[in-house]
This record gives C-alpha cells, sequence and structure tokens, in this order.
C-alpha cells in the first residue's frame, strides 16, 4: 500500500471543509480556494475530494443539479434539501425516533453498516420569498 504525501492543497481543503456549515460542492471549495492556491485546477478538488472520501474523512450527501455535494461531519446524521435552491442543511436528530438510528443489525436482512437519510422539501428561506 502506497502513502501519500502530504498535499497542502489537499489540507486545504479539508479545513476549509471542517470550518464551514456548508455542504459543499467541488465547485464551492474551488471558487473560496483559487485565490490562496492561484495554480489550483478544478480537477485538482475534484480528486481530492474523492481522496478524502476514500480515506474516510469526508462523506458523499447528495447530486444536486449535476454537483455532488459532501459532509466533513462524519457521525451519521439526516439531512434536509431545499427541492426550490438546492440548499442542504444538517436536520435536527432530535425529531428522530431512536429506532431509527441505532439500528445495527436486521433479521433477515443483515448486518447495517451505515445509514443515510435525507428529506426534501422547501427551506425557511426559499418559504419567506414567496
Amino acid at each position: 500500500m502506497r502513502t501519500q504525501n502530504y498535499s497542502r492543497k489537499r489540507q486545504a481543503i479539508f479545513d476549509l471543509m471542517l470550518s464551514t456549515a456548508e455542504h459543499p460542492s467541488a465547485e464551492w471549495i474551488y471558487s473560496r480556494l483559487k485565490h490562496e492556491f492561484p495554480d489550483l485546477s478544478l480537477g485538482t478538488v475534484y480528486r481530492n475530494l474523492k481522496l478524502l472520501e476514500s480515506n474516510g474523512k469526508i462523506k458523499s450527501v447528495a447530486v444536486i443539479s449535476g454537483s455532488e455535494h459532501y459532509d466533513a461531519i462524519m457521525a451519521e446524521h439526516p439531512h434536509f434539501i431545499c427541492r426550490s435552491c438546492g440548499k442542504i442543511r444538517d436536520f435536527p436528530t432530535m425529531f428522530l425516533l431512536p429506532e431509527l438510528t441505532n439500528v445495527k443489525s436486521v433479521r433477515g436482512v443483515g448486518k447495517v453498516e451505515s445509514t443515510s437519510l435525507i428529506y426534501y422539501g422547501k427551506c425557511e428561506d426559499c418559504m419567506s420569498e414567496e
């Protein structure tokens, strides 16, 4: 197994992911880091996101309008996606039944390794614009 070299750009991408409540796309990250790294390419951002995802440091949440969005919060939690503007927000877990979040295995089905729960609707910002 080959070890990966330290990369300032990869570290900057990961640091940005950790510092935001957004669920950013590669394009969003690229636009925020381009001034710091003038030679940064969108391809580099995509490659590093995939590498961070394969290393278990971030996860993909959803593809919205053709762009994959990521989350650096690795603890399993539900998301809310606005069908109007596409914004992704963390969904408050207080509204979930413990039986839905603590399932480890299902007899006759198998062992649960991860879950993904996404609510769709219209966010408060979009509702207030109507």
